[in-house]
């Protein structure tokens, strides 16, 4: 019976004149048959040269058609066992359900999904019903089955060669930022690259300009280093170079957010990015780049990095996987000018060396076999739909009492209310019903300028739910 179905599937001749490839309609078949449940999980396929010649193209196109599938999770190889559908992959055509407290949503193709729980409008989650988890356990599988000696002794001071590589090729092609493996330090998330930065290069009392509102885990982290934060105000064009110099001359360092400002989500123009690093060039200071969710842009390519206009040697770039990936792997990276190598590596000799190898090489492998791009490509995707979709069910149910903002890019809407009230009140009702908005006055370091508004996670509330947790949402800050 089985054999009977893996004919019929490999047996239908392709359209040659259509205008589709025809490794997209090999893909698109098999694709359909595993959802549809025509293939089953674990069923064995045949070879991409006995599939070719049953089609009568070429070996090469069935090997692309399977390499699509592969690199998505629908089928897996076993060396000379042979090639199979991938385990776990029941009705991946259909709607999933996601329990995220009243929410669901439907799982990418390819992708498999567990039970989640998540309060809408949680900032800063990637979508974790849509994370390829079938897929990269396949990888962390394929890791533990071959651990070679090397990942027995200590991790070297850097971190995983493999995976510092594929971050600088990721860095050069994505963010315009050309530079060695060498330059990039692994570190535990966003804040393990602060800690390191503040501990090479930070003095107790050094003057930060901070952007204002700005990230405040950031400036809890700058503070709590003996940081003096400096708060410099945020418009339309991004941190107000001109105004900080004036406040601050001799700062020694710039917290900025160029791409995506945490919480605003404007971009630094191109002027202002040009009078930053004139700043940082002469005065000697160092300018920390946290690339905040830039792979997230809707409507145009993302913008070049900051770092990627650095002639002297002055930023120093922070990336994090807690937003492209999922936050519980505590992976990031710093990226130092290659002057001050040796100086970033004498303190993580001493002090970060809490990196496991094995994590970093699952990253590596994800990143190199082509499977990072394509999982932000979808993601970008699936953003821009949810992004959409929470943003017109928040006008439909509030008929114009709370004003949201779209941005260009990023992962959350910014909602400003017309008479509701200030934003902690709101936060409080919204909580106490079990939704999770943050209050933009919390960015905001100066009391006479705080500015009012809900930050509103999109990213696990699916189109289908929108007008559902909008409604929630009104009656929680109505009461």
């Amino acid at each position: 019976m089985r054999r009977t179905r893996r004919l019929e599937v490999a047996s239908r001749r392709l359209d040659h004149r259509s205008a589709k490839p025809l490794y997209r309609q090999i893909y698109d078949r098999f694709r359909e048959a595993i959802g549809r449940g025509i293939l089953r999980p674990d069923e064995r396929l045949p070879s991409a040269r006995s599939l070719a010649s049953q089609l009568g193209t070429a070996r090469g196109t069935a090997d692309l058609a399977y390499s699509l599938l592969a690199g998505e999770g629908y089928i897996l190889t076993r060396g000379a066992a042979g090639t199979f559908v991938a385990p776990g992959l029941r009705g991946v055509s259909k709607p999933v359900p996601v329990r995220s407290k009243g929410s669901c949503g439907r799982s990418p193709a390819g992708y498999t999904v567990a039970d989640v729980t998540v309060a809408p409008f949680q900032m800063g989650l990637p979508a974790l019903d849509a994370f390829p988890r079938a897929l990269w356990a396949r990888l962390a599988t394929r890791r533990a089955r071959v651990l070679p000696v090397e990942a027995l002794q200590p991790p070297d001071i850097g971190g995983y060669r493999p995976l510092r590589e594929a971050i600088a090729s990721y860095l050069a092609v994505s963010r315009g930022i050309l530079c060695s493996a060498e330059q990039v330090i692994i570190t535990s998330g966003f804040q393990g690259a602060l800690g390191l930065i503040t501990r090479t290069f930070l003095q107790p009392g050094d003057a930060v300009w901070f952007e204002e509102p700005g990230y405040f885990l950031a400036r809890s982290g700058l503070e709590a280093a003996g940081a003096r934060i400096v708060p410099v105000a945020v418009d339309a064009e991004g941190l107000d170079v001109a105004a900080a110099a004036v406040r601050s001359p001799r700062a020694r360092f710039a917290y900025v957010t160029p791409a995506h400002q945490a919480p605003l989500g404007v971009s630094l123009t191109l002027p202002r990015r040009l009078a930053l690093l004139s700043w940082a060039g002469n005065a000697r200071a160092w300018i920390i780049e946290d690339d905040y969710d830039s792979e997230f842009r809707y409507g145009s390519r993302p913008l070049p990095a900051l770092k990627s206009l650095d002639e002297a040697g002055r930023v120093l770039y922070v990336g994090s996987f807690s937003k492209v990936l999922f936050p519980g792997l505590r992976l990031g990276y710093l990226l130092v000018p290659d002057t001050q190598i040796d100086r970033v590596d004498k303190v993580c000799r001493l002090l970060y060396r809490d990196q496991p190898t094995f994590n970093q090489a699952v990253v590596a492998d994800f990143m190199i076999e082509g499977h990072f791009a394509r999982h932000i490509k979808r993601m970008r995707a699936l953003y821009e739909e949810r992004r959409a979709g929470l943003a017109a069910a928040l006008a439909q149910v509030f008929e114009g009492r709370l004003n949201v903002q779209l941005q260009a890019g990023g992962m959350h809407l910014i909602a400003r209310s017309v008479d509701y009230g200030s934003d902690c009140d709101l936060v409080a009702r919204a909580n106490a019903r079990r939704l999770a908005p943050a209050a933009l006055s919390l960015w905001c370091a100066e009391r006479g300028r705080k500015e009012q508004g809900l930050l509103l996670g999109f990213t696990n509330t699916p189109k289908t739910t929108a007008v559902e947790v909008a409604v929630r949402l009104k009656r929680a800050i109505e009461v």
